[in-house]
């Protein structure tokens, strides 16, 4: 059975953008981007939400960049992907599925019938199956942006336990928290 996983790239005040959804503070470093290459390379399908999709088809044609970024894109062209949109009239990747109509039982389908771990990917779909979230991924950058998008959804309770914690040369920290069962 795969595993629930939710990433995100985050402020010390807990957004993943800011109030005007700007979100260039968080370029992350090649040993940040490294990680984050190493976290997807484990992850057989990403299920995004629109906004979150339309920043990462990017990926899908990038011109030749440095190796973390060529090996990132490589990650993202060989995973299955699923968009969770009513306004996205197509996709622009291989191997995506248009998905209409979000729900948590299809969520808990898809973790039953498929052997690597699924991505769920944009604060406000992940909000809607966030009590079937196994794993938790910040990657806490070292700066208050004082509004914007929440990574956690507001008013969600939940206990997990610490499973790895990592502290990078340029003060990015990565924390990977499990669900308690």
């Amino acid at each position: 059975m795969a595993r629930l996983v939710y990433t995100g790239l985050v402020s010390l005040d807990g957004y993943i953008n800011d109030t005007d959804g700007n979100f260039d503070w968080a370029m992350p470093s090649e040993e940040v981007h490294q990680l984050a290459n190493d976290l997807d390379r484990g992850i057989g399908t990403h299920i995004n939400g629109r906004k979150l999709y339309e920043t990462m088809v990017f990926w899908e044609t990038m011109p030749p960049a440095e190796p973390v970024m060529n090996e990132y894109a490589e990650i993202w062209r060989s995973a299955e992907k699923f968009v969770v949109s009513r306004t996205l009239s197509d996709v622009a990747s291989a191997r995506t599925t248009l998905v209409r109509d979000f729900s948590r039982e299809w969520i808990a389908d898809l973790t039953s019938t498929v052997t690597r771990d699924i991505a769920i990917g944009g604060p406000t779909l992940a909000a809607q199956a966030f009590d079937l979230i196994d794993d938790i991924h910040m990657l806490l950058f070292p700066i208050i942006v004082g509004g914007g998008t929440r990574f956690l959804p507001e008013g969600a309770t939940s206990t997990f336990t610490l499973a790895s914690s990592r502290v990078f040369d340029d003060g990015v920290v990565h924390l990977h928290y499990r669900k308690d069962v």
